[in-house]
């Protein structure tokens, strides 16, 4: 398959049908295209194809680097507004205005485009280095491996004109002479045979796997270990009830429950209580009141108190009718069900 800057992919055979002309329009998007840009399709995804294209096109404009900028924010910015560029031109979201803003970038950054496009970056400086100790790593390694073959030549040249000296010099047996130095030259062979080292780094240098060590580390005193202790709340006040009381004893009658769609984004109706129910209970300097429910009705509520009933008015004002207040006891009215309430004052004043 062949694919050209829209993306869609066409066999061989109809590029050629198609734009024998040299030019021609997409079957399916009807964009003008030109056969010389026609590629080999890589991926199977059109979209993928077509974003890939896009980006090495974008890029090549877009070739500032961090160290050209004051900042990190200002060249995150800079790498944001690029995949915006990419993901409109891929997905034909206002593609006029896109192309105005590539070619507006363009005039403005000529000279620094320029510049860079001659420049070596930071990563290619790391690539280059790499790529020049792994040739100089193979140079070394033939350079090794060619000595070690003229010396084993030189080496059976040697050990030839012994044999040869031997025979001619030498009044023992040819035959034992000729078994004498077949084992020495078998002996030599053996001793002379290096062991493969097992590779701990790659040509590069860089290393890999887990490096032994023939020796234990020298023991050091690290401390005392770790011990858990479990975190201790402060709220300045009467300890929140815990998850289980919150649904066990009804403190969570009254809270929206939970969706689906409320699951998914991490709202939990327990978690939510518990944080309204902690806030109520935290505050500098708190004072429990000693109040008690002496009557309560779906409409009313007595609430008896040793002390003035002040700060408890404010805080069921919100949600309740306070019907009459005396210095001992308190009347309260509301058109709802009183369990709520009674889970309030049970709470802050038991």
């Amino acid at each position: 398959m062949m694919v050209n800057i829209c993306g869609h992919g066409l066999c061989e055979s109809c590029v050629d049908l198609l734009f024998l002309k040299g030019s021609g329009a997409c079957p399916e998007c009807r964009i003008p295209l030109r056969r010389n840009n026609f590629r080999v399709q890589l991926f199977e995804d059109s979209t993928v194809e077509k974003e890939v294209d896009i980006r090495k096109r974008v890029l090549r404009d877009y070739n500032k680097r961090e160290e050209d900028f004051n900042s990190l924010r200002e060249y995150n910015d800079y790498l944001e507004e690029i995949e915006t560029i990419i993901f409109n031109l891929t997905n034909d979201i206002d593609i006029v205005n896109t192309n105005k803003k590539i070619e507006q970038h363009k005039r403005d950054n000529k000279e620094q485009i320029l510049k860079n496009k001659n420049k070596l970056g930071r990563d290619e400086y790391e690539l280059e280095e790499l790529l020049e100790m792994e040739k100089q790593h193979d140079e070394a390694r033939r350079n090794e491996i060619k000595m070690e073959e003229i010396e084993a030549k030189k080496r059976k040249i040697r050990e030839k004109e012994a044999l040869i000296d031997e025979l001619m010099f030498s009044s023992s047996n040819a035959k034992n002479i000729v078994e004498t130095f077949t084992q020495a030259i078998k002996e030599s062979k053996e001793e002379s045979a290096k062991v493969p080292v097992k590779a701990t780094q790659f040509s590069t240098g860089i290393q890999f796997g887990r490096q032994q060590t023939s020796f234990l580390p020298i023991p050091t005193d690290e401390g005392p270990l770790f011990a858990y202790k479990s975190p201790i709340m402060i709220t300045d006040g009467p300890k929140p009830p815990t998850d289980d009381d919150i649904v066990n004893k009804g403190y969570i009658n009254h809270i929206k429950d939970e969706s689906e769609q409320d699951r998914a984004g991490g709202f939990q109706s327990n978690i939510a209580c518990m944080r309204a129910l902690q806030d109520a209970l935290s505050a500098e300097g708190f004072r429990t009141f000693d109040m008690s429910i002496v009557e309560s009705t779906p409409r009313f509520t007595v609430i008896s108190d040793s002390r003035p009933i002040e700060r408890f008015r404010t805080i069921v004002e919100c949600e309740h009718t306070i019907v009459e207040s005396t210095p001992r006891f308190t009347v309260i009215s509301d058109s709802r069900p009183i369990e709520r309430f009674r889970t309030i004052v049970e709470c802050e004043h038991t």
